[in-house]
C-alpha cells in the first residue's frame, strides 16, 4: 500500500480523535511504507505505534488488522476489524475482510451478516455478491461434511463386534448362534425375538439391555430402517398391480379376534404394511398371544397377498 492509497472504501473519523492524531497519522504513513517494501514486522510495529498515539485512529486499526492477518495473527486481526466495523457507517473493505476471517473460522452466520451489511448499502457490489455465494457454499459443504462424519461415526459404532463387550458365556454363545455379530445386528433384534430363542433367559436379556443402556442404546432401535425397507420392498412388488392401497389398509378392517387385536395395539401396529414388517417372534412375545392368534393373523395377511417378515439368522 502506497502513502496515497487508502485501503478502505470509506474512512470514518473526524476531529474528535483523542490522543495525538498528528503523530498517529505519521506512524500510519510510515507503516504503509514498510508494508509496501514487504517489511511486515516493521509495518506492524509502526501501526501499533499509531494506535498508541491515537487509540481511535481507524486507519491504524484497519492497517494493523490487515498486516496481522497476513502474518497469521487472525485472532487479533478479527478483534481490530470488529472495532473498525463499529464505526458508522462501517468501512466496506473492513466488513469484507472480517467476513473472510469469520468464514475461515467456520463462523458462517457472522460472515454472512458482514456481507449483508455491504449488500444492504450496495446490492450490486461485485465482491460482496461473490463472497456471499462463497460463504453459503462453504456453509452447505460444512453441513454435508458434518453429516458424513456423523454417519461414519455411527457406522463405526454399529460395526463394533459384540465380542468386544463383557458378556457372559451363555449370552455370547446365544448371540453367536443367532448370527448376531455386531452391535448393529443387536439393535435390529427385539426383546421378544431374543427371548424366543432356546436357552436365552431373563438373566442374559437383562445383561444385554444393561450393556446397551450404558451406550444410550436399546434393543430394536434399528428396526425402523428395516421396517421402512420391508415396506418399500412390498410396495415395489405390488406397484402396478392396483394393490397399492393394501399396505395402508387399517388392521381394524381384518376382523381379527379380540386377543389378536389387543396384541397388535400393544405393538402399535395400525396398518397391513406395519403388520407385514413384523416377525412371528415379535407377535409371540406379546402376553397372551399364542399359536392360534398367530395362525389367524397369518391367514388374514395371506388373503391380501402378504406375510410376516422373516427373521434371518
Amino acid at each position: 500500500m502506497s502513502g496515497q492509497h487508502n485501503p478502505m472504501d470509506m474512512v470514518i473519523g473526524g476531529d474528535s480523535h483523542r490522543g495525538d492524531p498528528a503523530a498517529a497519522a505519521r506512524a500510519v504513513e510510515q507503516g504503509r511504507g514498510f508494508s509496501a517494501a514487504g517489511e511486515r514486522d516493521r509495518a506492524v510495529s509502526a501501526f501499533r505505534a499509531a494506535l498508541k498515539a491515537d487509540p481511535m485512529n481507524v486507519d491504524a486499526m484497519f492497517a494493523l488488522a490487515y498486516e496481522l492477518d497476513l502474518v497469521g495473527e487472525e485472532t487479533e486481526a478479527i478483534a481490530l476489524y470488529e472495532r473498525v466495523c463499529e464505526t458508522k457507517p462501517a468501512p466496506i473493505n473492513a466488513l469484507l475482510n472480517l467476513a473472510i476471517l469469520y468464514e475461515d473460522d467456520e463462523e458462517y452466520a457472522r460472515a454472512e451478516k458482514c456481507v449483508r451489511q455491504v449488500l444492504d448499502t450496495d446490492p450490486n457490489h461485485p465482491r460482496a455478491r461473490l463472497f456471499m455465494k462463497d460463504i453459503q457454499a462453504s456453509r452447505d459443504m460444512n453441513i454435508d461434511d458434518e453429516h458424513d462424519r456423523d454417519i461414519a461415526k455411527r457406522n463405526a459404532l454399529l460395526d463394533t463386534p459384540v465380542t468386544d463387550f463383557e458378556l457372559s458365556v451363555r449370552a455370547r454363545n446365544c448371540l453367536k448362534k443367532m448370527n448376531i455379530r455386531t452391535l448393529g445386528d443387536l439393535l435390529r433384534i427385539t426383546e421378544a425375538e431374543l427371548m424366543s430363542y432356546k436357552n436365552f433367559g431373563d438373566a442374559s436379556l437383562t445383561e444385554i439391555k444393561d450393556m446397551l443402556s450404558i451406550k444410550g442404546l436399546r434393543l430394536g432401535q434399528g428396526l425402523e430402517d428395516a421396517h421402512r425397507r420391508v415396506r418399500r420392498e412390498v410396495f415395489e412388488s405390488l406397484r402396478g398391480g392396483g394393490n397399492e392401497a393394501v399396505l395402508s389398509k387399517p388392521v381394524s378392517d381384518l376382523g381379527l379376534s379380540v386377543r389378536a387385536r389387543k396384541a397388535l395395539q400393544v405393538l402399535g401396529i395400525q396398518s397391513l404394511g406395519d403388520l407385514a414388517s413384523r416377525t412371528e417372534a415379535e407377535l409371540m412375545g406379546v402376553k397372551n398371544f399364542g399359536a392360534t392368534s398367530l395362525d389367524e393373523v397369518k391367514a388374514k395377511l395371506a388373503q391380501h397377498g402378504l406375510e410376516l417378515r422373516s427373521l434371518e439368522f
